[in-house]
């Protein structure tokens, strides 16, 4: 580990507002924080929203600049790319965001049942290999129902083509509500999918602004879950995206270079 990493690992442990668990996945074991997040670390009763696989924290920072009226907590492993969020909310004295360190199938041991509002899924690796991988899977779905509200939001913006459409046939076959879909998030957009898609729209990642500079379209869904709904998986064949992510661009049949400016 470098020393660069080793002195960030250091900061996080005397963050107030990081949460760091290394449960492994045959523990029974649960977070103290569980149904209290509220109560003893934001002190208010205002919603809870979670983004999942928040690396550097970009937009869980910028969610919560912009909606103090919520509580946001960014989730990720990788403790290194979440440092940068958690330091910048410290430095702006942001009291409405927390981040937890831990893997995104033990979600469910750190928040009790109805005690989130809202979850922001943001680029996730689309997992082509294996479905069960997948943060918009069933397994994973069935994981945040037992934590959301009913009727709770999930946000996906992705640039996978294959994520997107394999989102997209789940929440129809499953008949999930949709309040929105479009493959193209900064395309042209009915005044109605404006103005649902205003948050989404406001804030880009530095990989996202990587992707746009590639040429690749940005691909969003914003549904609901209904409580106590059980899920099927789509039955269908999916193209596999012919490219990887920006920092995968070797294996890439994409120009990683950004569009020049005309």
């Amino acid at each position: 580990m470098g020393k660069n990493k080793i002195s960030k690992f250091a900061d996080m442990k005397t963050y107030p507002n990081v949460f760091e668990y290394t449960f492994r996945y045959n523990d029974e074991q649960t977070c103290e924080m569980q149904g209290k997040w509220n109560e003893s670390f934001f002190h208010n009763e205002n919603p809870i929203v979670l983004e999942l696989g928040c690396g550097r924290g970009e937009y869980t920072v910028g969610l919560a600049r912009q909606n103090p009226e919520k509580n946001f907590i960014g989730i990720d492993i990788k403790g290194a790319r979440m440092w940068t969020g958690a330091t910048e909310a410290l430095q702006e004295g942001l009291t409405n965001v927390a981040f937890l360190r831990t893997n995104i199938e033990l979600i469910h041991r750190f928040f009790s049942p109805r005690e989130v509002n809202e979850l922001w899924i943001t680029f996730p690796d689309p997992q082509m290999k294996k479905y069960t991988k997948r943060l918009t899977s069933t397994p994973f779905l069935e994981r945040y129902a037992r934590i959301l509200q009913p009727n709770g939001i999930i946000h996906l913006k992705t640039d996978s083509p294959f994520l997107y459409t394999y989102t997209d046939a789940l929440v129809k076959c499953n008949g999930l509500p949709a309040e929105v879909n479009t493959a193209n998030l900064y395309g042209k957009l009915s005044p109605e999918e404006e103005a649902l898609t205003k948050e989404a729209r406001s804030i880009q990642t530095y990989y996202e602004s990587q992707w746009l500079g590639r040429g690749l379209d940005i691909k969003y869904i914003r549904f609901r879950l209904p409580e106590g709904k059980a899920l099927q998986e789509p039955d269908i064949e999916i193209e596999l995206d012919s490219y990887r992510s920006y920092n995968r661009d070797k294996r890439s049949s994409i120009n990683s270079r950004p569009a020049a400016k005309k």
